[in-house]
């Protein structure tokens, strides 16, 4: 898959990684539960809790607050030349959300550990306990990007121009037939394509994003041909559909107000 730095490779196997020297500006992230991480977790890896990559409220998915993601930064040391290692314990939703903020703050310095804590365990590779904190003074003053998102009105707008962009969405399908509604009204956007998250996660390789995910992403009806916005119900389950798209390097922003947001706004057009 191609790489997004020429540092480390937008895509990390745990194999190639245990056997890296790791460069001096490498910070490591893990998008783990607390409890996980302090239990366990890779060799310095600095904790971000899930739900501060989320601002809450409604539609609870958006970006976080200019001084939220500022504690981000300052908590990761971030610097502009640093390279970040991310990972988390369920495949890849929180990692790859977390990726979708760096863009959204104009970083792009930074790689996915394939499979996450789960596929480093595997490999029975080193953990520490405890809390590790950064090793150096954060000094990476950064603006908010809107160009890896997209809003509820565009979507309106692009669905007035059929075949302009593919809306993969990331629910199961019971959430996408409308049989399981977690909203004021069920169903999909209009033309949307349904691909699960889950059925992206190699259950067999320890939770890595399958090798033929761009062959079964094409068999759904989406080949990067044309751009794409994924969503889900909060913008977590399609950070992993987000990193994928860009893995495959494709053209793809993410709608954070998600399902969250549409099915409860009354005027959305929906199918079912």
């Amino acid at each position: 898959m191609p790489g997004a730095s020429t540092l480390l490779p937008l895509i990390v196997e745990p194999e190639d990684f245990q056997t890296l020297e790791a460069p001096a500006q490498l910070i490591i992230a893990d998008l783990c539960d607390r409890e996980s991480y302090l239990k366990g977790h890779l060799p310095g890896a600095i904790h971000i809790e899930p739900k501060a990559t989320t601002r809450g409220g409604k539609p609870p998915g958006l970006l976080p607050e200019q001084e939220q993601l500022q504690s981000i930064v300052d908590k990761l040391g971030l610097q502009a030349d640093s390279h970040l290692l991310i990972y988390d314990n369920e495949g890849g939703g929180w990692a790859g959300r977390f990726i979708w903020l760096l863009d959204c703050i104009g970083f792009h310095n930074y790689s996915y550990l394939n499979g996450g804590l789960t596929a480093w365990q595997a490999i029975a590779g080193t953990l520490e306990a405890g809390e590790s904190e950064a090793q150096q003074a954060a000094s990476y003053p950064f603006s908010i990007s809107e160009a890896p998102s997209v809003e509820h009105k565009e979507i309106e707008f692009l669905l007035g121009a059929p075949g302009s962009i593919d809306i993969w969405d990331a629910r199961s399908p019971e959430e996408f037939r409308a049989e399981k509604v977690l909203t004021e009204r069920g169903g999909h956007i209009p033309g949307a394509i349904n691909g699960n998250w889950l059925d992206f996660m190699d259950r067999d390789k320890h939770l890595k994003i399958r090798t033929d995910a761009r062959d079964y992403l094409k068999a759904l009806g989406i080949d990067g041909s044309r751009p794409i916005v994924t969503h889900c119900q909060t913008h977590h389950r399609s950070g992993l559909t987000y990193l994928i798209a860009k893995a495959l390097d494709y053209d793809v922003r993410a709608y954070p107000g998600s399902w969250s947001e549409w099915g409860n706004l009354s005027d959305t057009e929906i199918s079912s």
